[in-house]
């Protein structure tokens, strides 16, 4: 099999928990007050995953709003010294457009100054960038007292230590890597089933009676946002010949939000092409075009793409690769042409421009589809991952074709999925669904979550391109209605999998 995708490799710290209290000393006279002494020695890295295990594993969500100054801080220092502000009237209050929070901005900018250099340092000293769509600034910090201070202010969302790097300090092992793999795998020819002009067609697919649907819209019309980590530009298919076979009429465009760099104030993106190959994966299964070539079809055929390179790997473990997501996500959120938003990336815990960026997306009418996560066994407890338990998402997780509902090997499950895709056969992980390759010409396949997530998103693509005057709540509803399990929702697989057919019919 190739590529695990959202491999979430977590060693499990078997540390006691360091109190994150402050000291307090009394003087020998009693007629003095108490004094507070700021803990000035932060925690170690080890010592802050070991809280985020925790938390985790207790089932709770982790979120560094409901953690005190000094591990804020603690972690702040160890990532960069890089804190984003999320600021504003209340928590609705994310976004500039009819925002009146420029005043709250300037005040806690000149704050974090004052804190910051004692009267030796101006704004561009501190300021490290400022968002164009949401209120959301990010600042260089030292000073515990200033993350004390923030917390006390009003106006403040959230203050987070955007440049921690919790897969780095937790081993590593797949913190450049994650998801990410360039191979490619002849298909087993009980895996595809070949339809005019020559293309193949996955075995996946008619579990959901995709081909089916396929005879009322091909999603035509409907522009498909895929935010992962880009698109290849060595094969055709992607590129050239997008429009290739019996898909016509449609465009493909590549954007580039990820900065590959350390330094923080760095605004030079890479480009938008993939250097991972799970991006590349995900536009497949989504909307490769039904071909004469013998390579394997998508689902939305006939659909748009619009593919953004907005990260390095399939966990959002970087503050580049934070930002660039939701530069990403405000940028689709803006255009009238995108109707569907495929992520198929995530992180163990919240981040907050992320949540504001979906939540600027979502209200204007964009379906966010994402995945609920994939990683080793061993690691399942942390359930459904962010974003895909925000409620402005659709969770999507990956099942085997059992003739009852079983997660695929490696997939999370949970409360918060909305939706589950057959993409793995019982007792074969390996045996998952064929897409293109990276190179020209190549096939493989792709398991997990993250092929689950693509793949309801084409599904929706083509449904709305059925009903182009619906709104995304008419295209989900729809959805649900189709869904096996309609009208419960089961507590791990949600309204179960899709029949595209009564999606569309």
């Amino acid at each position: 099999m190739k590529k695990t995708n959202l491999k979430l490799v977590l060693v499990m710290a078997a540390l006691g928990i360091v109190s994150c209290s402050k000291d307090v000393n009394v003087t020998e006279n009693p007629e003095e007050e108490s004094v507070v002494v700021v803990q000035k020695t932060p925690l170690t890295p080890t010592q802050i995953n070991a809280k985020i295990n925790e938390t985790i594993q207790s089932r709770e969500k982790f979120e560094w709003t409901k953690m005190d100054a000094h591990f804020i801080w603690s972690a702040t220092v160890h990532g960069d010294q890089i804190l984003t502000v999320g600021y504003g009237d209340d928590a609705n209050d994310f976004s500039k457009e009819n925002s009146s929070a420029e005043g709250i901005k300037n005040r806690l900018l000149q704050r974090i100054v004052s804190l910051e250099g004692n009267g030796q340092k101006k704004s561009s000293d501190i300021l490290i960038d400022e968002d164009e769509k949401l209120n959301v600034i990010d600042v260089k910090i030292e000073n515990i007292e200033t993350v004390q201070d923030l917390l006390e202010q009003k106006g403040i969302r959230y203050i987070e230590p955007a440049g921690y790097r919790y897969m780095l300090h937790q081993g590593g092992t797949a913190e450049s890597d994650s998801g990410c793999g360039y191979e490619s795998q002849s298909l087993n020819s009980g895996d595809y089933t070949t339809v005019a002009p020559g293309a193949k067609v996955p075995w996946t697919f008619y579990k959901h009676n995709i081909p089916s649907a396929w005879s009322y819209s091909t999603g035509s019309g409907v522009g498909i946002g895929v935010i992962d980590t880009g698109l290849t530009p060595d094969n055709s298919l992607m590129n050239g010949n997008f429009n290739d076979g019996y898909s016509s009429g449609r465009y493909r465009q590549r954007y580039g939000t990820y900065v590959d760099s350390w330094w923080p104030w760095s605004t030079s993106t890479d480009g938008p092409n993939d250097k991972c190959g799970h991006g590349t994966s995900m536009t497949s299964v989504a909307t490769a075009p039904r071909n004469n070539d013998g390579m394997p079809v998508g689902v939305a055929y006939n659909a748009n793409l619009i593919s953004y390179r907005a990260t390095k790997n399939v966990v959002l473990d970087g503050y580049h690769e934070q930002k660039g997501v939701a530069n990403a996500l405000t940028a689709l959120g803006n255009r009238s042409d995108v109707k569907v938003i495929s992520m198929s990336i995530g992180h163990i815990f919240s981040v907050g421009r992320i949540e504001d960026a979906i939540r600027y997306a979502n209200n204007r009418g964009k379906l966010i589809f994402a995945a609920g996560g994939t990683s080793t066994s061993f690691t399942n407890f942390v359930g459904v991952i962010f974003p895909a338990w925000m409620d402005e998402t659709v969770a999507v997780t990956g099942v085997t074709d059992a003739s009852y509902y079983k997660e695929c090997n490696i997939c999370h499950k949970g409360g918060k999925i909305d939706f589950t895709v057959v993409m793995q056969r019982n007792g074969n992980a390996s045996r998952t669904t064929p897409v293109l390759s990276y190179y020209n010409g190549q096939t493989d396949y792709v398991g997990g979550s993250s092929v689950a997530t693509a793949t309801t998103a084409g599904i929706a693509a083509l449904v709305w391109s059925r009903h182009p005057s619906w709104t995304k709540t008419q295209v989900l509803n729809r959805l649900k209605q189709s869904a096996d399990l309609y009208p419960y929702k089961d507590s791990n697989y949600g309204y179960g999998n899709i029949d595209a057919l009564q999606a569309v019919q």
